[in-house]
């Protein structure tokens, strides 16, 4: 009798230990983990089930030709040729093998609007994440479908002659004009306002694409356009941290240094980004040097004491950060793909725009990533701002 009883206990007991036991180990889900009354967003869920692979695409946005693998790195940057206007195979074949974030549409991949459209949303369908599809329209010079034929669309003299007005409500009607007709092509950011302070007068680069000489209208105006871009549902991005508007020189030819100390840029071309750090969906980090505020001696888009010191701890800003081209010879004539995306990364960067060699960037990171050199930690950190960006624009669904 006594042994019947311990048997009925001991199956109780090895019963009950059964149904309180928690998820095997092969089925045990990290979301499962999350303490009590948490709920994780959208970005954090999609994050967790995501491969290196994935997570490494998403630190890069590249023009369509990059995913034609055929093409030389001359051919992909030249300004009028090669342009891709259509997704073919092997392009799609190349966007499964490394699921980018984003491309960025230049004028030689625009031939109509029904065709821009149509291009977009095969990008857009063939990506297994939504993608960040943005472009160069700031009003003005550099736009690249109000400067295109067949599109019907304000076209703006220069941002210099908005700032002119002394009135932000134009900047902000610029913003919902050039925003609205970017959404109605299916464009979800926007590598505007341009945020440099036009002081030199011998600028090459800058020139009339600033809203003006005076840092504080600037940076009215700069927060004016990111107001109409937002009402458009259109993600803006400031550029060129930490100012490109007293440089003489050009980065995408070469070397360009600016001598000024963090103390005198703060007087005048921080005051635009200051002003816009909290309300800027992307701020895009210029090649420049700046050898009397860094010691490192490296392009502010590698420079972790720009990056990190300065913007993110000193102008308090914990958005996305977007290098500018990578394929400059700025960078291009010091750096290899791999070399400079690697350095970008670990200077704080969270996206790598248009490096000269997508491929060779990209398994760059991947290697650095299994090598030790860059922790995956570091890359999560990246891509949890990037998901969250996208889901705050409603692209996570």
């Amino acid at each position: 009798m006594k042994r019947i009883f311990f048997n009925i206990l001991t199956l109780i007991i090895i019963l009950s230990l059964t149904s309180c036991r928690g998820p095997s180990e092969e089925n045990s889900n990290p979301i499962n983990d999350v303490p009590p009354g948490k709920t994780l967003s959208k970005a954090e869920q999609l994050m967790e089930g995501m491969t290196l692979e994935e997570k490494i695409g998403q630190l890069f946005i590249i023009r369509p030709e990059s995913l034609n693998l055929s093409l030389a790195p001359e051919q992909i940057s030249n300004s009028k040729a090669y342009g891709a206007t259509e997704l073919d195979s092997p392009m799609i074949e190349s966007l499964e093998r490394y699921p980018v974030g984003g491309v960025v549409i230049f004028q030689k991949n625009i031939l109509s609007p029904t065709q821009l459209t149509g291009f977009v949303d095969e990008m857009q369908g063939q990506s297994k994440i939504p993608l960040f599809v943005g472009i160069d329209e700031e009003g003005g010079s550099v736009s690249r479908i109000a400067n295109t034929e067949g599109f019907d669309v304000t076209k703006y003299e220069s941002m210099e002659a908005i700032g002119l007005t002394g009135d932000s409500k134009n900047a902000q009607t610029v913003g919902l004009t050039i925003g609205s007709y970017l959404k109605q092509y299916g464009f979800n950011l926007d590598f505007a306002p341009v945020a440099d302070v036009n002081t030199n007068p011998d600028n090459i680069v800058i020139g009339n694409r600033s809203f003006g000489s005076d840092p504080v209208l600037v940076a009215q105006m700069v927060s004016a356009e990111i107001d109409g871009l937002h009402e458009a549902g259109v993600m803006s991005c400031i550029k060129h941290f930490p100012g490109h508007g007293d440089t003489k020189g050009d980065t995408h030819k070469g070397f360009v240094s600016t001598e000024k100390t963090w103390e005198e840029l703060k007087q005048c071309e921080l005051i635009p980004f200051a002003n816009a750090s909290g309300h800027t969906d992307m701020v895009m980090i210029s090649h420049i040097t700046a050898p009397n505020v860094t010691s490192d001696g490296l392009p502010s888009s590698l420079s972790k004491e720009m990056i990190e010191g300065k913007l993110r701890k000193e102008l308090d800003y914990d958005g996305v950060v977007i290098t500018d081209s990578m394929a400059m010879r700025a960078i291009t004539e010091a750096y290899t793909s791999g070399e400079a995306a690697v350095k970008s990364i670990l200077g704080g960067v969270d996206i790598i725009l248009m490096p000269e060699n997508f491929v060779e960037a990209y398994n760059g990171i991947y290697d650095a990533v299994k090598s030790g050199t860059i922790s995956e930690k570091r890359i999560d950190e990246s891509v949890l701002r990037i998901l969250s960006l996208k889901e705050k624009y409603g692209l996570l669904k």
